[in-house]
């Protein structure tokens, strides 16, 4: 897979029945428990690996930390969060690098395993094809929320379990699937993610607002005022490719966007299998999964936001 039609990891090919998928993201805080920290930002790391309909076999941690301000002991509850993760991936951490940064960052590049042809695709979804999003959305807004100090001790932690939760059981509940396509939800929100599974292809997308997972009192907080600046830039990028419906409020449009931290999959899976599939994810407890839209092959290149 080359840059021409770019997915969310590498791939290359060893043989007929092996290809190395490999992928690397790493952040600032976005909670103020490092132990915590440190199990999203390799949730997120995990992330595009699962995305692709692999199996992560190996680590590298990536650390900006400066142990001459903070406590190392804060970055040794970073690391030891990740490796709990990744051992939950059933991979392992074999090494890393650090720079001294005034600017806490961490997170891990990651080699996972999958058969060439059992790969899955951003950009191979068919008019036909039911949406099916796997985690609520929200989360920026409620990260800012938590920089603002404008969410309870309660919504921290909810906002900190999804965002910690990894996307292995998602994956490995449709791994027998004919799934048509799949990418995961992080910085370009919702719609930005899913405006990458049409672009540049002969198909559009329709996503119906009232059935996207949403986080618990999120339009309050947007109403508050309370919007990442990567949002605001999703929402900018997205404004010409949008088709939004009457009675679409301005709050739901925001959410839509909203930037994601360790966000959930979106699947393209066929009319036929989706609530099968539905099924598959929920007796796995992938409970908030939804199926939330369909791709069409009216507007192309397009995504039509109902109410």
């Amino acid at each position: 897979m080359g840059l021409s039609d770019p997915d969310d990891a590498g791939v290359i090919q060893l043989d007929d029945h092996t290809a190395l998928v490999q992928t690397v993201d790493f952040f600032t805080p976005v909670v103020d428990d490092p132990y915590a920290f440190g199990q999203i930002a390799a949730a997120n790391s995990l992330s595009d690996i699962y995305a692709m309909g692999a199996h992560p076999l190996t680590a590298l941690n990536l650390v900006g930390f400066s142990i001459s301000r903070l406590n190392a002991s804060l970055l040794a509850d970073i690391l030891r969060g990740a490796s709990d993760k990744v051992k939950e991936a059933d991979a392992i951490i074999i090494g890393g690098h650090s720079i001294d940064d005034p600017e806490p960052k961490f997170g891990l590049a990651v080699t996972g395993k999958a058969h060439p042809d059992k790969l899955w695709r951003k950009g191979g979804g068919r008019p036909g094809d039911r949406l099916i999003l796997t985690k609520p959305i929200g989360i920026g807004i409620y990260t800012t929320g938590i920089k603002r100090d404008q969410v309870t001790k309660e919504e921290i932690h909810r906002v900190t379990q999804v965002m910690s939760t990894l996307n292995k059981a998602a994956a490995e509940s449709l791994s027998e699937m004919d799934v048509h396509a799949c990418t995961d939800v992080t910085g370009f929100g919702l719609l930005g993610h899913a405006f990458e599974m049409c672009l540049g292809k002969p198909i559009g997308l329709e996503i119906d607002a009232h059935a996207v997972p949403i986080l618990p009192r999120t339009e309050e907080l947007v109403a508050q005022g309370i919007v990442p600046g990567g949002t605001q830039a999703n929402i900018r990028y997205l404004k010409d490719h949008l088709i939004i419906k009457d009675g679409v409020s301005s709050f739901m449009q925001t959410i839509l966007c909203d930037a994601v931290t360790s966000g959930g999959l979106l699947f393209a899976i066929p009319k036929e299998q989706a609530e099968k599939a539905l099924d598959l994810l929920h007796q796995n407890q992938v409970n908030d999964a939804r199926i939330i839209g369909q791709v069409t092959e009216r507007h192309p290149g397009t995504i039509q936001v109902n109410v």
